[in-house]
């Protein structure tokens, strides 16, 4: 029974979270501060649910933490996607053996 409890509570949050901005906020946000909070907050909050599990996924924090660097310079470059991840596991599969 109290999973059920448990179950309809957060539905109710997060069926609240999605619609109370909609029903509170009618017309467009002319606060440029608020438009840039909002603007990053999905950014924001991708980057902290991603990074440390880049630096945790592997065996060893320091190749985990080579690969978001090597990551970081290799996007900054310009590859794709598929380059970067590729050379980020590459980093990985090396310093795993090495280390």
């Amino acid at each position: 029974m109290n999973n059920y409890v448990y179950i309809l509570i957060m539905a109710v949050v997060t069926y609240a979270i999605r619609v109370l901005p909609l029903t509170l906020i009618k017309g467009q946000i002319k606060n440029r501060f608020l438009q840039s909070f909002l603007y990053y907050v999905p950014y924001v909050t991708l980057s902290v649910m991603t990074f440390p599990a880049i630096v945790h996924a592997t065996q060893s924090t320091a190749s985990g933490i080579a690969a978001l660097i090597v990551g970081i310079i290799v996007a900054w470059i310009g590859f794709d996607l598929f380059k970067t991840a590729v050379s980020c596991c590459l980093i990985v599969f090396i310093l795993e053996l090495f280390l």
